[in-house]
């Protein structure tokens, strides 16, 4: 489903969902109508945009974190026209799993924005890489991510955006047992080495977001 008060960009994203093969059930213009429909027939998967009508601020924000407790098996993908700090870590430190906030510029790279729907529908998480450098400014004088060698940083940045372990390898043109072996280090410097019951690449990213 999306919601996104755009017509010509609401109506791009249904053409291009559809014609990838995605059911778009509902494409509403406010995140009212968006809850609504969400409500009627949950669907796998909801696009929305942060500012949405009457007040233009931060109604869809709402109604992604209220869908987020209410129908927590429905994924969530946030989409805001510029990098909104304080919006990012609202919606992905209470939970990174089924989560995405993508800039809409990257909605244009389309590989990219479908790659980013497949991994929130398999649980996993999508965070614009631009979104992840700003809030790597932020934390860098941060304990206990200054801790962190450059590699290891740069591991938890890419597993931040939501890849696995070999897409990591790919991106960042390492072997898969340097990347495990950088996720032990980060892992053990974050001291998430013996944590249980909560999966520890989570937790890493949420250390990683709240920092």
């Amino acid at each position: 489903m999306l919601a996104e008060d755009s017509t010509l960009l609401r109506e791009g994203l249904v053409r291009l969902l559809t014609e990838e093969g995605h059911e778009v059930p509902a494409a509403v213009g406010d995140a009212v109508a968006l809850l609504r429909e969400v409500e009627a027939r949950p669907p796998d998967l909801v696009v929305v945009d942060i500012r949405m009508p009457p007040t233009h601020t931060d109604e869809g924000l709402r109604a992604a974190l209220e869908i987020r407790e209410r129908w927590p098996g429905v994924g969530v993908l946030v989409l805001s026209q510029h990098m909104e700090r304080n919006y990012a870590a609202q919606l992905l430190t209470s939970n990174a799993e089924r989560v995405g906030y993508l800039l809409k510029d990257r909605v244009a790279q389309v590989e990219e924005f479908l790659d980013a729907l497949e991994r929130i529908r398999a649980g996993g998480a999508a965070i614009d890489p631009e979104v992840v450098r700003q809030l790597v400014v932020r934390s860098t004088h941060t304990d206990p991510l200054a801790r962190l060698t450059p590699r290891e940083r740069s591991v938890l940045e890419t597993l931040a955006q939501g890849h696995t372990n070999a897409a990591i390898a790919e991106k960042l043109h390492i072997s898969l047992s340097a990347v495990e072996k950088n996720l032990n280090m980060i892992f053990d410097k974050l001291e998430l080495a013996h944590t249980t019951g909560y999966n520890r690449r989570i937790l890493a990213v949420l250390r990683y977001l709240e920092s």
